[in-house]
């Protein structure tokens, strides 16, 4: 099969954890050993997020002073970079050496007149206090929200048109190669009015991308791995309920949180429903029953 597995947050920087490449490595081994029975038995693309390192990499850039931001494309890319690196790293230290792994920077077109750039809502970089985070706004001109029990800043994110190095991601996968691509929804590009193709300030949904790359990719299966079992109903309290198996209609008749499995149930919808596929929303310490369909939530047309 073919199969598109987008990592959620935990595998890279668990909630509270320090914002340090030891932190992260850690959880990208734990992720890579997940990971590796699927690598050698399928045709596997990873995705992955990249709100806390673009958001560090903002701040970084920022403590240099320059006078001029580093724009949110310019940074994505960099996480891309980073981030596909160590994930490369620490599958190649668990796969045979001749299993070919490749980490693809993957420009995504979004809509310049797209709504969502005038309503931010993407959480990125490290988490505040409500009055760390009111103060970080006045003086950078952020806008911020509440992310849980804490506060972070956000940003616009358009949905994903386009992902230009499809070709070359399907390229790799018929040489047996494991590709990791559209890192933190890809590198975010739009057309300007001239046709000139730049950067965007934004940043792309992880999972809408990742829908829309497993569409382009005709995969058999999109996995949408994450730190909890699966999509419940109503979630935190004594009623909550494990759903094991649903359909796209039955599943956008319930509600969920835009910021976090709320994007999730909306790519994996959208995917079963363009394609007839499963798509699987679960906990990445399942990863070869997901697959299977024998754990997580499985949205099936």
């Amino acid at each position: 099969m073919r199969v598109v597995v987008a990592l959620g947050g935990n595998a890279l920087l668990r909630r509270g954890e320090p914002m340090t490449s030891g932190a992260q490595r850690k959880n990208v081994r734990a992720a890579a050993q997940a990971l590796a029975p699927l690598a050698l038995a399928h045709e596997l693309v990873v995705t992955h997020g990249n709100g806390p390192q673009v958001g560090l990499l903002a701040l970084q850039a920022a403590a240099l002073d320059t006078g001029e931001s580093t724009p949110l494309d310019i940074l994505g890319a960099q996480s891309e970079g980073w981030i596909g690196y160590v994930i490369e790293q620490e599958m190649g230290n668990v796969l045979p050496f001749e299993k070919p792994l490749a980490t693809v920077l993957t420009m995504i077109e979004v809509d310049a007149d797209d709504p969502a750039f005038h309503e931010p809502t993407k959480p990125i970089g490290p988490v505040y206090t409500e009055a760390q985070a009111r103060a970080l706004a006045e003086q950078r001109g952020w806008t911020v929200a509440p992310d849980g029990e804490h506060w972070r800043r956000v940003v616009p994110s358009p949905r994903p048109k386009r992902i230009f190095e499809r070709r070359i991601i399907e390229w790799l996968l018929e040489k047996d190669t494991v590709v990791i691509c559209a890192g933190g929804g890809g590198i975010p590009t739009m057309y300007l009015p001239d046709g000139t193709l730049a950067g965007a300030e934004v940043v792309v949904d992880k999972d809408r991308a990742s829908a829309l790359l497993a569409r382009e990719l005709r995969a058999d299966c999109l996995v949408l791995a994450t730190d909890v079992e699966g999509v419940f109903t109503d979630w935190g309290t004594s009623e909550e309920r494990l759903i094991e198996r649903t359909t796209p209609a039955a599943l956008r008749a319930l509600r969920f949180p835009e910021g976090s499995m709320g994007a999730k149930v909306e790519a994996a919808c959208d995917f079963t429903d363009a394609t007839g596929h499963p798509a699987v929303i679960g906990s990445l310490d399942r990863l070869e029953d997901l697959v299977a369909g024998t754990a997580g939530t499985v949205v099936l047309a």
